[in-house]
């Protein structure tokens, strides 16, 4: 949905209790009890039936008695009243409802009963947005709001909890509290009825208490929403999620080696890495990592430098970094004299850094500057122990005002029991979370790396991979939903080497025997060494090697008969239902220079399909060393998942043994990600082996699996089943200037990052001021990434793509961000100097104003200078009216209403966004 009154759930003025009188343990009590202890400022009103009064404060009874509608409606009523009551509320204008509630459990025959229900109430009222049921409720700390079964209130911070689970988050807040954990928002989700992960995700991305979030999921069930608005908000804050049920086993029987080698979390390690979401894999961490994530100071590299008063820790703590791909830092010579010379209290013989025990405070923090000083430090752990001199309060105490003052990330592992306490909540106040062994403290530290490297990775600039599709897409998926539709569940050697083909993927060519004298005479043309021989089956089997199905290194044409004979008897021997119908006949291929690997997809049942590559053939199964990535790829997302594999050394070439084409297997993958992308009817596909070497790309086997009748796919909305909205090409087309040039008017990619540096170095600084509303003095690829990675679920941008003599260049770009309520729209435009005043700009705003209409938008508005007549002009034209402004205001806001009958559409309304 949306953000849509969610601001009435995390933060009323007007707060409802609905209990029951009958209840056994009185809920409402207790939430009336934790409001009134937490200080909230607004108005409570206890909505119970035959009471006058509860706990003191005079209750009412129904919701619509009120004398103001209330923002909130905490339920808390026997779950078979929850329905009456969210009706209750839907009817007096209540526009959020928070159900704490019980007794609506899936597995179970009345509660599965009233959760339907309770969906279809919550149906009848659009606006109204619910938390729960089973929630164990919310807390705003800013406004002193409690509204939780909690009996505990975390001190104002800036941490946001999102919990999936009602019966840990009691302990887990609990805890936090006992620790020093300041949290800003507590939410305990619940049943999720009409707000999903995305929606709080955007919601509290705009926020302005919300630092940075931290998740504990167990699973997503609007993955497409989630992605989107957790890209977004990784983009300004950090995200960290705990995901339970690791090692949850699906309980799909899976046929093929992809199938079986792609984890459940696995693909959700993917889509965590793709969203630039920190995955902490231990609980006890969320809250350091997201403590020390919004503090915004994120390690430049993963070179970390260690000071301790104890050896023996420190040597822990390398062992620990060692084993987890950490890198100790090389401290400088500089560094390393000037320890020597200026602070007696170090042994600085490199890094570790041992402190004496009898080290002062102001020593032992000294010593920490210099190091965080070195220019080959990235981040420093500080480990103390108490010895007989140690001073772990004031040490504590100077090291929090250092850390306030770097900008490298400071970690801080205080180690012992009653005598570093004191110290440990010094640290914790001032925002450095402590941590209790140096294995916990090194492990935070390479959560922040791995954010930083996901950020990284996720906004670097791909290089353009001349990739020409000419596939008719849609044929092909017509083809495979008469497939479906037919009951086919595997497709042929012969179909499934048609669909790699028209991807441009290199297929090993076989040709069809129906019989004995068919296969030797098929073998002879071949005229090649050796032949290979597999059988052919109805309905086509998936594991033919199994059965003894392929027969290998054939050099003669008794050798060819007498395989095809065996294999036509082991398929007859076969239990299985299934008849033989002949073999494929293909060249032996000889690869002793060339590796076996293996190039899957599955869709998994929570993100959609998956990519998969690895090392593969014959010991597919042993070495399981494999990576995951959610389609669509471009360059270096692929290249991320080659660099993930434990054989990448040897892909690059190792000891004289020669490595792979790396950009020819690039380009087999994006193309393999394009494949599965385009085809939500295809259930696994399995290319093993895939033969790669320096001058070899080649398919050898694949097996292509489809999904079953009664999936659901689209014509129209053909990118529904992925997780992440791919490439919109459907708005690519040809548009025509005043003046004759044609221009291609298309979205904008990563890979137009150095494009988009030259639009912007043609532009004058009016035409920049314009634009941006500010002047600057070079655009970083930071700020670049902004307006060249985005989100087309969100956003679009369209550039305006020029070729003048075999060099593109763009020349105007104009974008279109969706808010938050989904129901409005910001237009945004720039054109190059030499290229304004032909009519580039106007075309920009009607497709822009046809995209919008076909997201469902109602509104559509822009900002700009007074002084840019032109483009008010555009406004004025098509419908666009100014907003009030004040007298000093410096900025013109002209907005246009979609939703009017009397305007009509703009080109490009035929658009559709799927």
């Amino acid at each position: 949905m949306s953000v849509k009154n969610l601001d009435k759930i995390f933060s009323p003025h007007r707060l409802a209790v609905m209990g029951s009188a009958e209840q056994a343990g009185r809920t409402d009590e207790v939430i009336l009890h934790n409001l009134m202890e937490s200080d909230f400022r607004g108005v409570i009103y206890p909505i119970v039936p035959d009471r006058e009064s509860v706990l003191g404060v005079p209750a009412y009874g129904r919701v619509s008695a009120l004398p103001n509608t209330a923002d909130l409606a905490v339920i808390c009523r026997p779950a078979e009243q929850v329905a009456d009551a969210v009706r209750d509320c839907g009817a007096a204008g209540v526009p959020g409802v928070l159900i704490l509630s019980p007794g609506f459990r899936d597995n179970d025959p009345g509660g599965a009963a009233r959760l339907t229900e309770l969906r279809e109430v919550v149906r009848e009222w659009p606006d109204l947005r619910v938390i729960g049921p089973n929630s164990l409720g919310v807390i705003n700390t800013a406004l002193g709001m409690n509204a939780s079964l909690s009996p505990s209130m975390p001190r104002t911070g800036r941490l946001t909890f999102l919990s999936q689970s009602r019966s840990l988050s009691s302990a887990i807040v609990d805890r936090a509290v006992d620790r020093g954990v300041r949290l800003a928002h507590f939410v305990s989700v619940g049943h999720m009825m009409n707000v999903s992960f995305g929606d709080l995700i955007d919601y509290f991305s705009s926020e302005r208490h919300t630092k940075s979030l931290i998740l504990y999921l167990h699973s997503v069930k609007e993955p497409r929403s989630f992605m989107s608005a957790a890209r977004a908000f990784a983009r300004l804050k950090p995200i960290v999620a705990y995901k339970a049920g690791r090692h949850h086993v699906s309980a799909r029987a899976t046929a093929s080696h992809t199938g079986q080698l792609v984890a459940e979390d696995m693909v959700y390690e993917a889509a965590f890495q793709r969203a630039g979401i920190v995955r902490a894999m231990e609980l006890d961490d969320i809250f350091d990592v997201a403590e020390l994530l919004a503090s915004q100071r994120l390690p430049k590299g993963p070179r970390l430098a260690i000071v301790s008063n104890s050896g023996a820790a420190a040597v822990v703590a390398v062992d620990y970094l060692l084993a987890h791909d950490g890198v100790p830092a090389e401290l400088g010579a500089e560094t390393l004299e000037q320890l020597a010379a200026d602070y007696p209290c170090s042994q600085p013989t490199g890094n570790p850094v041992n402190i004496s025990e009898d080290a002062s405070a102001e020593c032992f923090v000294k010593v920490t500057q210099a190091v965080v000083n070195d220019r080959n430090v990235d981040a420093v752990v500080v480990l103390l122990t108490p010895q007989l001199l140690t001073q772990p309060t004031q040490t504590a105490k100077r090291l929090a005002l250092f850390a306030k003052s770097t900008t490298k990330p400071i970690l801080a592992a205080w180690i012992g029991g009653h005598r570093i306490r004191r110290g440990i909540s010094i640290l914790n106040q001032a925002g450095l979370p402590t941590h209790g062994t140096p294995e916990h403290a090194v492990r935070t530290f390479m959560h922040l790396v791995g954010y930083a490297s996901n950020l990284e990775m996720i906004y670097e600039t791909p290089r353009e991979v001349p990739i020409q599709q000419k596939v008719d897409r849609n044929a092909v998926r017509r083809e495979l939903r008469a497939l479906v539709d037919a009951g086919q569940a595997v497709l042929d050697p012969t179909q499934a080497e048609r669909l790699l083909t028209a991807y441009g993927i290199p297929v090993c060519r076989s040709t069809t025997a129906h019989h004995r004298d068919e296969a030797v005479h098929i073998a002879e043309r071949l005229n090649c060494d050796a032949v290979v021989l597999k059988a052919l089956t109805s309905p086509p089997m998936v594991h033919k090697a199994d059965i003894g199905g392929v027969a290998l290194e054939l050099s003669t044409a008794d050798e060819v008969a007498a395989a095809y004979d065996k294999i036509e008897a082991a398929v007859r021997a076969t239990d299985a239902d299934f008849e033989p119908c002949g073999v494929t006949v293909q060249p032996m291929v000889h690869h002793d220079q060339a590796f076996e690997m293996i190039l899957g997809a599955k869709t998994d049942p929570t993100f959609g399909p998956v990519v998969m590559i690895g090392m593969g053939g014959v010991t597919t199964n042993i070495l399981q060393d494999r990576s995951v990535g959610l389609p669509p790829l471009n360059e270096r997302l692929a290249r991320h998942m080659l660099e993930s594999l434990r054989a990448w050394p040897l892909l690059q070439g190792y000891r004289g043994r020669q490595g792979v084409d790396v950009d020819a297997l690039l380009e087999v993958l994006i193309r393999f990600s394009y494949l599965v992308a385009n085809h939500p009817s295809i259930a696994e596909i399995d290319i093993n082996p895939f033969i790669a070497s320096q001058n070899t790309m080649l398919a050898l086997d694949a097996t292509v699996l489809l999904a079953g009748s009664t999936a659901r796919f689209s014509l129209d909305r053909p990118y529904q089943h992925l997780a992440i909205r791919p490439y919109p090409e459907e708005y690519v087309q040809h548009v025509e200037l005043r003046d004759g040039t044609r221009v291609c008017l298309r979205p904008i990619r990563p890979e137009d990052e150095p494009r988009w540096h030259e639009l912007l170095s043609q532009c004058s600084d009016e035409s920049i001021r314009h634009r941006f509303r500010t002047m600057f003095q070079r655009m970083s690829h930071d700020m670049a990434s902004r307006y060249c990675f985005i989100d087309y679920d969100r956003e679009i941008t369209l550039v305006g793509e020029l070729e003048q003599g075999g060099r593109k260049q763009l020349i105007a770009a104009g974008g279109l961000a969706a808010m938050t309520d989904r129901q409005s729209a910001e237009f945004s435009v720039l054109v190059v100097d030499a290229w304004q005043g032909k009519g580039q700009g106007g075309i920009l705003l009607d497709h822009c104003l046809g995209i919008a209409r076909a997201w469902g938008m109602t509104e559509v508005f822009a900002e700009t200078d007074p002084d840019n007549h032109r483009m008010l002009a555009a406004f004025e034209r098509r419908g666009f009216v100014r907003r009030p402004t004040e007298p000093d205001d410096d900025a013109v806001t002209v907005f246009k209403r979609l939703d009017d009958p009397e305007q009509p559409p703009a080109p490009g309304a035929d658009m559709s966004f799927t």
